[in-house]
């Protein structure tokens, strides 16, 4: 599983590729947050809120970006029937290529605390909510882990990276904020809208971006990565 985790690394880190993504992703989020109107110097006060609100939108096109050509690659190239060759199950599979990404988007998201110690220093009190910050990085994470099992899975319905990049983006949206935005239809007020809402992952990220961190939301999270990576192991016995 690690070696598999290894190779993948070296790939995504061997091109521009890797560094591109962590480039845009701090790039973007630098000119939304410092540089345009209604940025963090329009609020008043030293907060990450926006940073917190913006980051899941472009992760949603960022980890399915990543994740594209992990299983579409080697189905195209032919490299899966050698994987199969190998002493190794599905899972150990599915999971090396997981962890991988994982650790690509940690390396995506830990130069953002940058904007922390920023944020830090032009407080005029020289103070910030830490623990709101800490639990909003909890659930960036955990967002991130989720986008990036649901994108693995997409990858190995398809041959053609770009198209799995498409249905990933498509997936992740729906699972994101579909339910939230279903949950708001007059059809369902006062009624099933809460618990439509709890099955989308905006709620549970918002819960933890207000620093609470609930172990309902936790398992939420978990779930969800254990049933897209079921999905994908479930996807590649069938191929």
């Amino acid at each position: 599983m690690w070696t598999i985790c290894k190779k993948e690394l070296q790939q995504f880190f061997s091109n521009l590729t890797g560094y591109i993504a962590i480039i845009l992703f701090l790039l973007i989020n630098g000119i939304f947050l410092f540089v345009l109107k209604d940025g963090i110097f329009d609020f008043g006060y030293a907060t990450l809120d926006k940073f917190f609100e913006l980051a899941p939108w472009i992760l949603l096109f960022l980890v399915p970006a990543i994740t594209m050509r992990t299983l579409s690659d080697e189905f195209k190239a032919g490299t899966f029937e050698i994987l199969q060759t190998r002493p190794i199950t599905k899972w150990q599979i599915v999971a090396g290529k997981y962890f991988a990404v994982i650790i690509v988007i940690l390396f995506v998201i830990l130069p953002t605390l940058i904007y922390v110690v920023a944020i830090k220093n032009l407080s005029a009190s020289g103070g910030i909510d830490s623990g709101g910050i800490v639990g909003s990085y909890i659930g960036l994470v955990f967002l991130a882990a989720v986008f990036a099992s649901i994108g693995l899975c997409c990858s190995g319905f398809s041959n053609n990276a770009v198209i799995a990049f498409l249905i990933g983006v498509f997936a992740c949206l729906i699972i994101y904020f579909g339910f939230s935005a279903l949950s708001k239809l007059s059809f369902f007020a006062n009624g099933p809208d809460y618990y439509i809402e709890m099955m989308g992952i905006d709620f549970h990220y918002s819960s933890m971006s207000r620093g609470v961190l609930d172990s309902r939301d936790l398992i939420y999270f978990l779930s969800v990565i254990f049933l897209f990576m079921l999905i994908t192991v479930k996807n590649l016995h069938k191929k």
